[in-house]
């Protein structure tokens, strides 16, 4: 190697043959065949590789898996040394080689050393413009990660409350209930009664446990008031709670005179008490049971959600990542808000990374819910294309965004939220995680009262075109 080849380079364009003799004094050739890692992702940056023939491929790791970034193909082509600049730089990833070829290695202290000697100016704008961007993005990122990630856990908090509050109300009940459960069987037993009698009261519960249906609101009404005054006539305890209970069991006052036929008058009041409490008791364990059932649902979205527990590459069904991310935005849908789905029976798996397509969807459907601004309807479809792609639409009924806005909705940074709306997931991520992590493609379609976001996923990465 020598001043020649690199005068060939355009990366060294500019230079004098006394410049490139310092460099090639500093640095080192290095010859590299296929599978030889030159340097890795997240060690420092402490040298600057410089392409000079072969092929070097980009690997970053992401979960357990390694995904192919890019690859250095031309000579001049440079990975690396970024602690000339930041003494915190680091690879931001693995290069490792696909065929034979050489690189110029040179140690960032010396290239550093170098650039201060012919360029001063532009090293003191790089180390600025390096420390000023890094500063910047990093605390947008982590202000709007932070306000999404607030704005869901508010949200998730909201959903479980709802359950987690009817099961600590139906356990508080249930504690009264079984005391007086047991206060009025203690009361059958002094009766006294006979065995026969209580097998004969226990009977009959059994009988209108199994046929109550649901109840009609005016002939509860009706019933419950017959069984007020009929409770009152047979001087029967707490006739206002027994009342109501034994109504919307289906009790009418020719039950009650039946129970009167079993117990005689004497045990009459402590066996509708426990005949009440039983029924009271059978609806709280019920309402416990569906309480707890929509904590256990709500925790297992969030797990299908979150993906912490699965591989990031794997084969998955998109109605999944999309039902998950309706409940961990549950709370933004307000009940002027309609969610209309349309998910087509034949649409295939598909090989994805899930947690980063959940990430998607959460965007898109937050974006919607904006633009419906509390009232309007939100559409999710999904279909499949032969020809070998999964489509998912997410569209919302809203103003519709102008032409100026879709013209720039993709490009980085771009947004038209006021500071602390959104979930800081832009369209520019969406868009890349959707078209260079699965080779899919994203598109917009509005007009005033329909906007349509189009995402299409190949059923199988590796045979998408």
């Amino acid at each position: 190697m020598d001043a020649d080849e690199l005068h060939h380079i355009a990366l060294f364009d500019g230079l004098s043959d006394d410049q490139l003799g310092e460099l090639l004094e500093v640095g080192q050739e290095c010859r590299f065949g296929p599978g030889d890692e030159l340097f890795h992702e997240g060690d420092k940056a402490d040298a600057w590789w410089v392409l000079l023939d072969g092929t070097i491929t980009l690997l970053r790791t992401v979960g357990r898996e390694e995904t192919v970034l890019g690859a250095m193909t031309s000579p001049g082509q440079w990975a690396g040394g970024f602690q000339a600049w930041d003494e915190h730089g680091v690879y931001f990833a693995t290069g490792r080689a696909a065929d034979h070829g050489r690189t110029l290695r040179v140690d960032a202290t010396d290239l550093r050393r170098l650039s201060h000697a012919w360029f001063r100016f532009g090293v003191h704008f790089i180390e600025g413009l390096v420390h000023t961007v890094r500063r910047i993005e990093s605390g947008a990122r982590q202000r709007e990660a932070l306000v999404a990630l607030g704005t869901l856990a508010a949200g998730l908090a909201h959903e479980i409350n709802n359950p987690a509050s009817a099961a600590t109300r139906a356990v508080d009940a249930l504690q009264t209930t079984s005391e007086t459960l047991m206060a009025s069987l203690g009361a059958l037993a002094r009766g006294p009664i006979t065995a026969e009698q209580f097998t004969g009261l226990d009977a009959m519960r059994r009988q209108l446990r199994s046929s109550t249906a649901e109840p009609d609101a005016l002939a509860s009404a009706d019933r419950e008031e017959e069984l007020f005054d009929w409770l009152t006539d047979h001087e029967v305890e707490r006739e206002w709670l027994l009342a109501p209970t034994l109504s919307a069991a289906g009790v009418d006052v020719a039950w009650c005179e039946r129970v009167v036929e079993v117990l005689g008058e004497r045990s009459l009041g402590p066996g509708l008490e426990w005949v009440a409490s039983s029924l009271a008791m059978t609806d709280l364990l019920v309402e416990m049971k569906e309480s707890t059932g929509r904590i256990s649902e709500l925790v297992a979205a969030v797990r299908s959600y979150s993906q912490l527990d699965r591989a990031s590459l794997q084969t998955i069904d998109v109605t999944d990542g999309l039902e998950s991310t309706l409940v961990m935005l549950a709370h933004r849908l307000t009940p002027d808000i309609s969610v209309v789905r349309d998910y087509a029976p034949d649409v295939p798996h598909i090989e994805a990374m899930a947690g980063e397509l959940n990430q998607v969807w959460t965007n898109l459907v937050d974006n919607a819910v904006d633009a419906l601004d509390g009232r309007g309807t939100l559409s999710i479809s999904t279909r499949f294309d032969p020809l070998g792609w999964v489509e998912v639409e997410i569209a919302d009924s809203g103003p519709g965004m102008a032409t100026e806005v879709q013209a720039h909705a993709f490009e980085p940074f771009y947004t038209t939220k006021p500071v602390g709306r959104g979930t800081g997931l832009g369209l520019d991520i969406s868009r890349r995680i959707v078209v260079e992590r699965h080779s899919g493609d994203i598109t917009i379609d509005s007009r005033p009262g329909h906007t349509v976001l189009l995402v299409r996923l190949p059923v199988h990465r590796s045979t998408a075109s």
